[in-house]
């Protein structure tokens, strides 16, 4: 495959950023959309240039550091899955791809592709946590779990962290991240003792983080690659309701 990249260069969060332009040749089209990418950069380097800064780790859809936006959609066209597990199989000879950093005030570009989403983890401190001993497991039956309740606890912590939710969102919303973050413990037994808290603590920490408010769009489910629902946002929202009044009247656990 050979292909045409319109690619986001930006030295460091201080400059100002352009579009460059990159000749993709001779592609696999069996290769990831990352495997391209170190071609390319392969090349770059092999002419002297400056590679192309873009944040990756596991490569298997785990970490969600292989974030960029394609052709407009975070992680690309394809549904259900990260930019690393998009293969170029889904693009067609003489395309040209346009790829860009997550864009949201709360994740300042700190080179070309590389966003800080560090905003992600001072959510995460404020209440992405359980207060319980540590230690060796306990027996499997000693805390019954009903199944539906285990099921949508899983599901929401499937939650990666990736950011697309809010790169997609036109507010740059991050509630899909928190409601996941927060149901995925607020639904067990072990969660509940800190639900309040948690739910408090990590709307506010997101608040102050800069990111903005839902308006019920749905783009954020719609692009997630691990496909969490935007009820869980209808949960969060209960919840943080029911723990302010709580708190307002001195109740708050």
């Amino acid at each position: 495959m050979n292909l045409t990249l319109k690619v986001w260069r930006q030295k460091n969060r201080e400059s100002n950023g352009r579009i460059e332009t990159y000749a993709a040749n001779n592609i696999p089209d069996t290769a990831s959309f990352l495997e391209m990418l170190d071609i390319v950069n392969t090349n770059i380097i092999e002419s002297g240039g400056d590679p192309i800064a873009f944040d990756h780790d596991c490569r298997e859809g785990i970490c969600g550091a292989c974030s960029l936006v394609i052709n407009g959609i975070p992680h690309g066209p394809e549904g259900g899955v990260t930019t690393c597990q998009l293969h170029m199989r889904k693009f067609r000879d003489g395309d040209t791809i346009w790829i860009e950093p997550f864009r949201a005030r709360a994740f300042p570009v700190l080179r070309d592709l590389v966003v800080d989403r560090s905003a992600f983890d001072k959510i995460v401190q404020a209440g992405g946590f359980v207060s319980v001993r540590t230690g060796s497991a306990v027996e499997a039956n000693a805390l019954p779990i009903p199944k539906d309740v285990a099921d949508a606890s899983f599901d929401a912590a499937a939650c990666i962290g990736c950011g697309a939710c809010v790169a997609t969102c036109k507010n740059a919303s991050a509630m899909l991240f928190v409601a996941a973050k927060a149901a995925h413990l607020n639904l067990l037994p072990q969660g509940k003792p800190e639900a309040d808290r948690r739910v408090l603590g990590m709307v506010r920490a997101m608040d102050e983080a800069g990111f903005g408010n839902c308006t019920n769009q749905y783009e954020c489910s719609a692009v997630c690659p691990k496909e969490i629902t935007a009820s869980y946002i209808t949960r969060l929202n209960r919840e943080f309701a029911k723990a302010a009044a709580k708190e307002a009247v001195g109740a708050c656990g």
